[in-house]
């Protein structure tokens, strides 16, 4: 009863955010779509009405009627009533609607993916972006693992004083600016590896389709190496030695604990302390942050896949911002927001098995 306790209260305190971030997320993308309708009506309002200003000058009873229907039409056409605050409130109505039912319509710009359907060009830029930053942050925490682990088995020794001082220097370049330098020395300089991702799909489809479909699968796969290679690289390069140190303070501040001596002093073998008591107790927050980092890579960051060309979420997300299209804007953020949260949820259920001081604790 205690366990099933937790899991309706988890459940509930995650329903309950999703409730307040659709409420946020709608009503900041009403303001923001509704703001940006006026101003395109106030554009087209002043271009038409020069229009009639030449047709009607030497009536202007006429021209003031005129101007008006046209404002009226404008208004009508762009479905809005002249008054902010029920503007407002029909358009947050209307976007909590489609992001609860994940409708999220067509828009009128031009994406990845070839189609104009939010809903599919969020699936296309969400496989994209896993497929390089789930890599690359499955990469990172692989080496990460293994080095902090070596780092913390020997405190001050030559490796860990010299990835101690590389994670802190690499986790504070800019990753756009070492993305920069690799495509400077990889790419224009050495010509191995191409600069820019988003010619990807334009190779996949020169593919021959009567190519046997090993084959086929075999190019594919090479195909998304070649590209994914610099950007991969460059993630794990300014990743990897933070990754290590903040593992090697958890693991060291583990080895510290009483529970921890008391194994070694009953002369259990040294790989059995670490890898048994150890690494399951410093496993909670090693899995956060590998979970929130997995999150967060989903999201793409928008400078990265910019300067890489990647067409993923960030990308998505960066074009979304330079046309002011909403509809993309509060589409991505919505998804985005609801695999936090179940995120979360999971994590939760995790840590409960891992540590079930967890569930105590909670109840």
């Amino acid at each position: 009863m205690s366990f099933l306790r937790f899991v309706a209260a988890k459940v509930f305190n995650a329903v309950l955010t999703l409730i307040v971030a659709l409420l946020l997320i709608s009503g900041i993308f009403a303001v923001y779509t509704v703001t940006d309708l006026r101003g395109r009506i106030a554009e087209e309002y002043v271009l038409m009405l020069r229009q009639l200003e030449q047709q009607y000058r030497a009536n202007p009873e006429l021209l003031e009627e005129k101007s008006r229907q046209l404002y009226e039409n404008l208004m009508e056409r762009y479905g809005l009533t002249g008054n902010f605050i029920q503007d407002v409130t029909t358009w947050t109505f209307k976007l909590i609607k489609s992001n609860v039912l994940f409708e999220f319509g067509a828009t009128q710009y031009s994406y990845i993916g070839g189609t104009n359907d939010v809903g599919e060009i969020l699936l296309v830029a969400m496989k994209n972006t896993a497929i390089l930053f789930l890599t690359a942050t499955l990469i990172t925490f692989a080496i990460g693992i293994i080095l902090g682990f070596q780092m913390a088995r020997k405190p001050g020794g030559i490796l860990d004083r010299v990835l101690s001082i590389f994670g802190m220097i690499s986790w504070s370049f800019p990753t756009w600016w070492v993305a920069i330098i690799m495509i400077l020395v990889f790419s224009f300089y050495m010509n191995l590896l191409p600069a820019q991702a988003q010619y990807v799909y334009y190779d996949l489809s020169k593919i021959p389709s009567d190519m046997p479909f090993t084959d086929r699968i075999v190019e594919t796969v090479k195909i998304w190496l070649r590209y994914m290679t610099l950007p991969i690289a460059t993630i794990v390069l300014v990743s990897f030695g933070g990754a290590s140190y903040l593992i090697r303070n958890i693991v060291l501040g583990i080895l510290q604990e009483d529970f921890v001596m008391a194994a070694r002093a009953r002369g259990l073998p040294e790989r059995r302390v670490i890898y048994g008591h150890v690494l399951r107790t410093s496993s909670p927050p090693i899995v956060t942050y590998l979970a929130l980092s997995i999150v967060g890579a989903f999201g793409g960051a928008i400078i990265t896949e910019a300067v890489f060309g990647w067409p993923g979420m960030g990308l998505v997300y960066w074009i979304a911002i330079q046309q002011s299209d909403a509809k993309v804007l509060v589409a991505s953020t919505w998804v985005l927001t609801v695999f936090f949260i179940l995120t979360i949820l999971a994590l939760d259920f995790i840590y409960s098995l891992l540590d079930p001081r967890v569930r105590t604790g909670g109840r």
